[in-house]
């Protein structure tokens, strides 16, 4: 099994842990299905999406957190993003970290991405 990633703001996070349920953030919410990327997109998709945004947590999710609802679909140049179709349980979820914009670029935990 591998593991996904998502990026978004602090509090979003912070909120979805109160409710018990993350449902999606901005974008997700427009487009009816939560965005994550794999290890080899993360850092392309803070670059084009979240240049100079501060304040974001990065999350790590299993697959098999999200298998039952995880579509594959064509995205960014045509390659599969792994799209979740329902709400993901925070208390789940592998691990959080802060996700800091440093020097012009967001500063990724040490050791986590391959």
């Amino acid at each position: 099994m591998q593991i996904f990633y998502k990026i978004l703001p602090r509090d979003v996070w912070i909120s979805a842990c109160a409710a018990g349920s993350f449902g999606g953030a901005g974008i997700d919410l427009a487009d009816g299905y939560i965005h994550l990327s794999t290890a080899t997109q993360v850092k392309e998709t803070a670059a084009r999406h979240f240049a100079g945004v501060e304040n974001l947590v990065l999350v790590a999710i299993s697959e098999s957190v999200v298998s039952k609802h995880l579509k594959w679909e064509a995205s960014r140049g045509g390659a599969l993003f792994p799209h979740v179709y329902d709400a993901i349980d925070p208390a789940q979820v592998s691990w959080v970290k802060d996700l800091p914009w440093t020097g012009g670029a967001h500063q990724f935990p040490d050791g986590e991405l391959p």
